[in-house]
């Protein structure tokens, strides 16, 4: 692909905006809210003794820097399903981490108990995506999206349904349905009906996140297309991001590093955390192999030397797999229709063999 040069006398174009949005629950956070319980234990909690997923806290870090650096307007948003009542002890958690943002949202889950609508309690598809879309609103139309989630509250169905509705992927006569196969609430569908038809059309969610706290099997993940790319730690959620661009190797490194001094890791996890991403075509070997080089000087990861054969394995692996690694879209590349009819029957089995 040729760039353009640009005209003499020609400012250059500044960069969309970029707007990073989390989930806090189970990807920023550890938290447990799933009983009424542990929900009531969450609200008590104070911030030191909150615990967060290692190397969330660097990742956001160096995005927030990375992009300042090269003057790209950047903001960092969180969505909660945790009550606002617990908002001083996260804000705190937050401040006490050094993590930047401009915004957090929670679910008033408090206000589901009172109302007696106890299934809303752990319904927070309706929730999450009328966020997302009133979100949209107050951000530069053209701004770049990258969501982050985990693999316990269904935020690869709910950040692939945003992403397509403001894509125009999706309209409301195929939203609807879905919404109300999954028994979202009727009066949250119509706040999502009304919001879609504001959203900005643009195919601007360029990669979505799933951290797999769960342990969910990657392939769970696969009919939501290489868009969405689940990951087993932050430093390969950084690797990704490293490769399209957000980050820079030293950021990268940082992921790394914090992992490496806090959670117990080796250099050797970390080389096989990156030849899983090429084993599962999420990166390209030459890409992968570009980052490993100033990780290695870095003394994230090992010497080149020690891991050639487990690099040559990766590289075979996806040889076999060249189809796919072929499909794999790069950021901001057109994304085919999702099936969703599809995706609820596996999550509907899923669910089913969890509750056996």
């Amino acid at each position: 692909m040729r760039l353009r040069r640009p005209r003499r006398g020609s400012a250059p174009q500044p960069e969309p905006a970029l707007l990073y949005r989390w989930d806090l629950d189970k990807t920023y956070l550890r938290s447990d809210f799933d009983s009424l319980r542990s929900l009531l234990r969450t609200a008590f909690e104070k911030a030191e003794d909150k615990v967060d997923v290692p190397g969330v806290a660097e990742l956001i870090r160096s995005l927030k820097s990375a992009a300042e650096r090269r003057g790209r307007a950047v903001t960092v948003q969180f969505i909660s399903a945790s009550p606002p009542q617990i908002g001083n002890a996260i804000r705190k958690k937050l401040a006490l981490d050094g993590v930047p943002y401009d915004g957090i949202v929670f679910k008033d889950q408090l206000s589901n108990l009172k109302r007696g609508k106890l299934r809303n309690l752990r319904e927070h598809v309706g929730f999450k995506l009328a966020e997302l879309l009133r979100g949209r609103v107050d951000v530069p139309g053209d701004a770049r999206e990258v969501l982050f989630g985990d693999d316990w509250e269904s935020d690869s169905l709910i950040y692939s349904l945003y992403a397509d509705v403001i894509a125009g992927r999706l309209a409301v006569d195929r939203l609807t349905p879905v919404l109300q196969r999954i028994r979202v609430d009727p009066h949250l569908v119509e706040s999502i009906v009304a919001l879609a038809g504001r959203a900005v059309v643009g195919d601007f969610v360029v990669r979505i996140f799933i951290n797999l706290e769960r342990r969910s099997p990657p392939g769970v993940f696969r009919l939501f297309g290489p868009r969405v790319v689940p990951t087993f730690n932050y430093f390969q959620t950084a690797a990704v991001l490293a490769v399209d661009g957000y980050l820079d190797a030293e950021d990268a490194a940082r992921v790394g590093r914090a992992l490496l001094d806090a959670a117990g890791y080796t250099p050797r996890r970390l080389a096989n955390s990156l030849a899983d991403l090429v084993r599962r075509a999420h990166l390209a070997p030459a890409a992968a192999e570009a980052l490993a080089t100033p990780l290695r000087a870095a003394g994230v990861l090992p010497a080149a030397a020690a891991h050639a054969s487990r690099w040559q394995h990766a590289l075979g692996a996806l040889r076999r797999l060249r189809r796919r690694a072929r499909a794999a879209a790069e950021p901001g590349a057109s994304v085919a229709p999702l099936d969703y009819d599809a995706i609820l029957d596996r999550l509907a089995a899923r669910d089913a063999a969890t509750a056996v």
